[in-house]
């Protein structure tokens, strides 16, 4: 019973503020999901990321294992979801990247938050690190068959993850004016990144749930599994462990629908995908944060 009321405080904070913003734009209020997004992205979620890192006591060693294992978990996704779509005819720009890439950043960072606390958020910050520097790099190169290596430099997340990793390296610290208003601006990023996924699931509509309904479902067991396996193989502790496994079941990221507007793949099956994953770990991510605590 305890563990149940534990899971539940959890993960209820994080699916009610998705569904205010679900609501808000059911209701006809008016949602700017581009400058919404930008302030986040630019300012809020790096905040975070740099004060997290700075501020962790999580020894480097284990966050140079947990570094790898994160590397090794994307590229084993890249590898078996590659061979599936390959094996299945499915097309490979559309459905590539959506199997691979989960939301790391808009539910896996606050889950993790409110799971582990501010260990596992130093966690949480390097796997959404190394997720975006996936994505915007072979992520970018599987839908638009070309790759966007300069975006990488100009990404404000990839550049607090490294200068949040090399003042936990050197031992530094900001004034605490700046940490102050850095740990301000952090503070936005969890509610603004769960109601914005509210909004975007809102704002989706599809024609094929069938297949998203079986491809989401597959999604969801083979990263599990290997998320699982990496996890031990890398021997993480509890809770790098438990970070991993999360991160690898996140549903589907919104901006895997994005690319594929953007690119002219077939952003109705995708936008699916968005919807019935995001929809399946209402149910799946209490009952994974249940087994990995």
């Amino acid at each position: 019973m305890n563990l149940l009321l534990t899971v539940f405080e959890i993960v209820a904070p994080v699916f009610l503020l998705a569904g205010i913003g679900f609501t808000w734009v059911k209701l006809g209020f008016e949602y700017r999901l581009e400058f919404v997004t930008r302030l986040a992205v630019t300012l809020a979620v790096p905040s975070l990321i740099f004060v997290a890192l700075m501020q962790t006591e999580i020894p480097g060693g284990e966050l140079t294992r947990f570094t790898l294992a994160a590397i090794a978990g994307h590229v084993a996704l890249a590898v078996v979801f590659g061979v599936f779509v390959r094996l299945s005819g499915l097309d490979r720009r559309t459905y590539l990247a959506p199997l691979i890439f989960g939301n790391t950043g808009n539910l896996g960072l606050p889950l993790c938050i409110f799971a582990f606390g501010q260990a596992g958020l130093g966690f949480a910050v390097i796997f959404l690190a190394i997720t975006a520097l996936f994505s915007f790099t072979y992520g970018i190169y599987l839908v638009a068959g070309k790759g966007a290596f300069g975006k990488v430099a100009r990404e404000p997340m990839v550049w607090a993850t490294l200068l949040g990793a090399l003042f936990l390296w050197r031992g530094w610290q900001t004034p605490l004016f700046l940490t102050n208003t850095l740990e301000l601006l952090g503070q936005m990023a969890v509610p603004m990144m769960l109601i914005t996924v509210g909004v975007a699931i809102a704002r989706l509509t599809t024609r094929k749930l069938g297949q998203a309904i079986w491809l989401s479902a597959l999604k969801l067991v083979v990263c599990f599994a290997l998320g699982w396996v990496i996890a031990r193989a890398f021997d993480l502790d509890a809770i790098a462990f438990g970070v991993m496994v999360l991160q690898m079941c996140t549903p589907v990221a919104v901006t895997a629908y994005l690319l594929a507007e953007r690119f002219d793949a077939d952003s109705d099956a995708v936008a699916g995908m968005v919807m019935v994953s995001t929809v399946l770990s209402v149910g799946a991510l209490p009952i994974i944060l249940a087994i990995v605590l």
